[in-house]
């Protein structure tokens, strides 16, 4: 399989065979599991204060002939405040008294990151480049494009505006879908991912700038990157290093 290669001025410059790995199959419920996995490791453990609500003098007796004991008072027998000389005080400690404890609080100990097998991951990633060449995946996910995927292009740009000048000759409806909107309840869909190769900083920093597109290295790609919301399909493009990296990858 072969993509076409573009240069900066947005006009073919030749072709491109493509690795294996971008005829692996679809897998979305192996996709699903990885990015669950992954969005699963930036959760933040929450937690209240161990002892909140705890910190007071109430105590609970039970025992009816006990000292400081609320028999023949007319009052609940519940954990109150203790007061010199056997006053008994507001009800505390008790989930459902002011100033008390609560009953289920979060705890920091709770595991929150999902585990996931290598060789599962591998195949979520490898399946996700795939469904990148699949062009009914993408248009089914909501891009607009008219021509093939995946998107190949020259890797000599730094300049944001030499990045949105390209974008918006190869696909500029998706551009248009993804760029800012004033107003309430607007949505702000996801346009192209940029993949470059690992010294190739400077198209990524690029591509940071432009509404909707996120840009990443082939050491640092993720299967949320190519696959938001767990839905595979994105519009990527690729530079022609990523390319030959991602192949040397899986020694292809």
């Amino acid at each position: 399989m072969k993509a076409k290669v573009y240069g900066v001025d947005g006009k073919e410059s030749g072709e491109l065979a493509l690795p294996p790995v971008f005829s692996t199959d679809y897998r979305e419920e192996i996709i699903r599991r990885a990015v669950l996995a992954e969005e699963s490791k930036l959760f933040q453990p929450k937690g209240s204060y161990r002892w909140a609500g705890l910190e007071t003098s109430a105590r609970y007796i039970g025992r009816k002939e006990a000292y400081a004991t609320l028999k023949n008072r007319g009052q609940s027998r519940l954990p109150r405040e203790f007061f010199g000389g056997g006053v008994p005080g507001r009800v505390r400690y008790i989930p459902s008294a002011v100033s008390g404890r609560r009953a289920h609080p979060p705890k920091p100990t709770k595991k929150l990151a999902e585990k996931i097998n290598k060789k599962e991951h591998d195949l979520a990633l490898r399946s996700a480049i795939g469904a990148t060449a699949n062009k009914e995946l993408v248009i089914a996910r909501g891009h607009k494009i008219d021509g093939d995927v995946p998107i190949i292009i020259e890797g000599n740009i730094s300049k944001t505006k030499e990045l949105y000048s390209l974008f918006s000759k190869l696909f500029p409806a998706d551009l248009e879908r993804a760029s800012i909107k004033r107003g309430r309840n607007k949505k702000h869909p996801k346009t192209a991912l940029v993949v470059a190769g690992k010294e190739e900083l400077s198209i990524v920093k690029a591509a940071s700038n432009i509404a909707g597109a996120d840009a990443t290295t082939t050491a640092l790609l993720k299967v949320k990157d190519l696959a938001p919301g767990t839905h595979a399909g994105r519009l990527t493009v690729f530079t022609k290093k990523a390319i030959e990296e991602l192949s040397k990858r899986w020694n292809e």
